[in-house]
Protein backbone atom coordinates (compact mmCIF):
# COMPACT_ATOMS: atom_id res chain seq x y z
CA UNK A 1 0.00 0.00 0.00
CA UNK A 2 2.76 2.32 1.22
CA UNK A 3 4.65 1.71 -2.48
CA UNK A 4 1.28 2.05 -3.96
CA UNK A 5 1.00 5.71 -2.81
CA UNK A 6 4.36 6.65 -3.71
CA UNK A 7 4.73 5.66 -7.13
CA UNK A 8 1.61 8.03 -7.52
CA UNK A 9 3.28 10.69 -5.11
CA UNK A 10 6.37 10.53 -7.32
CA UNK A 11 5.04 10.51 -10.85
CA UNK A 12 5.65 13.65 -12.84
CA UNK A 13 2.34 14.74 -13.73
CA UNK A 14 1.66 14.46 -9.89
CA UNK A 15 4.36 16.18 -8.89
CA UNK A 16 3.69 19.24 -11.40
CA UNK A 17 0.13 19.34 -10.39
CA UNK A 18 0.93 19.45 -6.86
CA UNK A 19 3.91 22.23 -7.60
CA UNK A 20 1.67 24.36 -9.50
CA UNK A 21 -1.38 24.04 -6.80
CA UNK A 22 0.85 25.37 -4.30
CA UNK A 23 2.48 28.04 -6.30
CA UNK A 24 -0.87 29.50 -6.68
CA UNK A 25 -1.61 28.94 -3.03
CA UNK A 26 0.96 30.39 -1.76
CA UNK A 27 -0.14 33.46 -4.27
CA UNK A 28 -3.38 33.54 -2.76
CA UNK A 29 -2.26 32.84 0.78
CA UNK A 30 0.09 36.41 0.35
CA UNK A 31 -3.05 38.28 -0.98
CA UNK A 32 -5.85 37.01 1.99
CA UNK A 33 -2.80 38.99 4.39
CA UNK A 34 -3.22 41.66 1.94
CA UNK A 35 -5.41 43.72 4.66
CA UNK A 36 -3.62 42.59 7.59
CA UNK A 37 0.20 43.49 5.92
CA UNK A 38 -1.39 47.10 5.31
CA UNK A 39 -1.25 47.99 8.97
CA UNK A 40 1.70 45.90 9.85
CA UNK A 41 5.14 47.74 11.00
CA UNK A 42 7.88 47.57 8.18
CA UNK A 43 10.02 45.42 10.06
CA UNK A 44 7.02 42.68 11.29
CA UNK A 45 6.00 42.07 7.60
CA UNK A 46 7.89 38.82 6.79
CA UNK A 47 6.60 37.18 10.31
CA UNK A 48 2.47 37.83 9.47
CA UNK A 49 1.69 35.81 6.48
CA UNK A 50 2.52 32.31 8.08
CA UNK A 51 0.78 29.89 6.29
CA UNK A 52 1.79 31.20 2.18
CA UNK A 53 5.33 31.58 3.66
CA UNK A 54 5.18 27.44 4.79
CA UNK A 55 3.98 27.14 0.97
CA UNK A 56 6.69 28.42 -0.71
CA UNK A 57 9.11 26.77 1.53
CA UNK A 58 7.30 23.09 0.14
CA UNK A 59 7.57 24.92 -3.64
CA UNK A 60 11.08 25.73 -2.85
CA UNK A 61 11.73 22.34 -1.78
CA UNK A 62 9.76 20.09 -3.93
CA UNK A 63 10.92 22.34 -6.98
CA UNK A 64 14.50 21.21 -5.59
CA UNK A 65 14.02 17.54 -5.79
CA UNK A 66 12.21 17.96 -9.21
CA UNK A 67 15.36 18.71 -10.02
CA UNK A 68 17.39 16.52 -8.01
CA UNK A 69 18.74 18.32 -5.80
CA UNK A 70 17.68 18.66 -2.00
CA UNK A 71 17.58 21.81 -0.62
CA UNK A 72 17.27 20.87 3.58
CA UNK A 73 17.06 23.91 5.40
CA UNK A 74 14.27 24.59 2.96
CA UNK A 75 12.83 20.67 3.27
CA UNK A 76 13.11 21.42 7.11
CA UNK A 77 10.93 24.38 7.08
CA UNK A 78 8.67 22.98 4.54
CA UNK A 79 7.84 19.95 6.74
CA UNK A 80 7.31 21.83 11.03
CA UNK A 81 5.85 24.74 8.59
CA UNK A 82 3.54 23.17 6.97
CA UNK A 83 2.04 20.84 10.20
CA UNK A 84 2.14 23.63 12.13
CA UNK A 85 0.14 26.57 10.22
CA UNK A 86 -1.89 23.43 8.69
CA UNK A 87 -2.89 22.08 11.85
CA UNK A 88 -3.48 25.84 13.32
CA UNK A 89 -5.66 26.90 10.83
CA UNK A 90 -7.80 24.31 11.09
CA UNK A 91 -8.60 24.42 14.86
CA UNK A 92 -8.40 28.10 14.81
CA UNK A 93 -11.45 28.31 12.11
CA UNK A 94 -12.95 25.28 14.05
CA UNK A 95 -12.83 27.29 17.43
CA UNK A 96 -14.26 30.80 15.35
CA UNK A 97 -17.29 28.52 14.69
CA UNK A 98 -17.62 27.26 18.78
CA UNK A 99 -17.08 31.10 19.92
CA UNK A 100 -19.44 33.13 17.42
CA UNK A 101 -20.98 30.43 15.23
CA UNK A 102 -19.93 31.42 11.84
CA UNK A 103 -19.08 28.99 9.31
CA UNK A 104 -18.75 29.38 5.59
CA UNK A 105 -17.57 28.39 2.26
CA UNK A 106 -14.75 30.14 2.93
CA UNK A 107 -13.91 28.75 6.44
CA UNK A 108 -14.30 25.26 4.70
CA UNK A 109 -12.26 25.88 1.97
CA UNK A 110 -9.13 27.02 4.52
CA UNK A 111 -10.02 24.17 6.45
CA UNK A 112 -9.54 21.54 3.58
CA UNK A 113 -6.47 23.41 1.87
CA UNK A 114 -4.85 23.61 5.16
CA UNK A 115 -5.10 20.09 5.91
CA UNK A 116 -3.91 18.90 2.88
CA UNK A 117 -1.25 21.36 3.81
CA UNK A 118 -0.31 19.64 7.20
CA UNK A 119 -0.18 16.56 5.09
CA UNK A 120 1.47 17.12 2.21
CA UNK A 121 4.71 18.11 4.01
CA UNK A 122 4.19 14.42 5.98
CA UNK A 123 4.02 12.64 2.48
CA UNK A 124 7.26 14.29 0.46
CA UNK A 125 9.46 14.62 3.92
CA UNK A 126 10.54 10.64 2.51
CA UNK A 127 12.23 12.33 -0.67
CA UNK A 128 13.69 15.21 1.87
CA UNK A 129 17.57 14.70 3.16
CA UNK A 130 16.93 16.85 6.48
CA UNK A 131 20.75 17.34 8.21
CA UNK A 132 19.82 18.26 12.31
CA UNK A 133 21.43 21.17 11.88
CA UNK A 134 18.61 22.03 9.11
CA UNK A 135 15.98 20.73 11.90
CA UNK A 136 17.92 23.20 14.75
CA UNK A 137 17.65 26.18 12.38
CA UNK A 138 14.17 25.84 11.70
CA UNK A 139 12.92 25.24 14.94
CA UNK A 140 14.29 28.42 16.01
CA UNK A 141 12.78 29.95 13.41
CA UNK A 142 9.58 28.40 14.00
CA UNK A 143 9.08 29.67 17.53
CA UNK A 144 10.93 33.15 16.53
CA UNK A 145 7.96 33.34 14.53
CA UNK A 146 5.24 32.79 17.01
CA UNK A 147 7.16 34.77 19.73
CA UNK A 148 6.27 37.99 17.03
CA UNK A 149 3.11 36.47 16.76
CA UNK A 150 2.11 36.28 20.22
CA UNK A 151 4.63 39.25 22.10
CA UNK A 152 4.35 41.86 19.46
CA UNK A 153 0.73 40.79 18.44
CA UNK A 154 1.40 40.03 14.50
CA UNK A 155 -0.65 37.09 14.77
CA UNK A 156 -3.06 36.48 11.66
CA UNK A 157 -6.35 38.20 12.73
CA UNK A 158 -9.24 35.46 12.48
CA UNK A 159 -12.79 36.77 13.55
CA UNK A 160 -13.35 37.35 17.79
CA UNK A 161 -10.36 34.92 18.09
CA UNK A 162 -8.07 37.99 19.54
CA UNK A 163 -9.92 37.95 22.76
CA UNK A 164 -8.25 34.71 23.30
CA UNK A 165 -4.65 35.48 22.59
CA UNK A 166 -3.30 33.99 26.10
CA UNK A 167 -4.95 30.69 25.28
CA UNK A 168 -3.87 30.43 21.58
CA UNK A 169 -0.61 31.55 21.98
CA UNK A 170 -0.13 28.83 24.92
CA UNK A 171 -1.41 26.32 22.70
CA UNK A 172 0.81 27.26 19.45
CA UNK A 173 4.08 27.14 21.69
CA UNK A 174 2.55 23.41 22.05
CA UNK A 175 2.03 23.18 18.60
CA UNK A 176 5.54 24.16 17.55
CA UNK A 177 7.18 21.79 20.01
CA UNK A 178 4.95 18.85 18.54
CA UNK A 179 5.90 19.96 15.16
CA UNK A 180 9.16 20.19 15.47
CA UNK A 181 9.43 16.22 17.10
CA UNK A 182 7.19 15.49 14.02
CA UNK A 183 9.57 17.27 11.98
CA UNK A 184 12.48 14.91 13.69
CA UNK A 185 10.61 11.84 13.20
CA UNK A 186 9.85 12.56 9.89
CA UNK A 187 13.28 13.51 8.51
CA UNK A 188 16.25 13.19 10.66
CA UNK A 189 15.38 10.15 12.35
CA UNK A 190 17.81 7.38 11.72
CA UNK A 191 15.80 4.35 10.19
CA UNK A 192 13.46 6.55 8.75
CA UNK A 193 11.58 5.66 5.39
CA UNK A 194 13.40 7.27 2.60
CA UNK A 195 12.92 7.51 -0.85
CA UNK A 196 14.26 8.84 -4.54
CA UNK A 197 12.15 10.18 -7.82
CA UNK A 198 13.43 8.85 -10.03
CA UNK A 199 15.42 11.21 -13.32
CA UNK A 200 12.56 10.79 -15.74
Amino acid sequence: MKNWIYAILSNRMVLWAILVINIFGTFYGYYWYKTQLEVTPLHFILFVPDSPTASLFFVIALAGIMMGRNFGLFEALAVVSLFKYGIWAVVMNLFSFIVDGSFSLIALMLIVSHAAMALEGLLYAPYFRVKPWHLAVAAIILVHNEIIDYVFGMMPTYSVLHLYMDEIGYFTFWLSILSIGIGYLATVRKGRTAYTLPTR
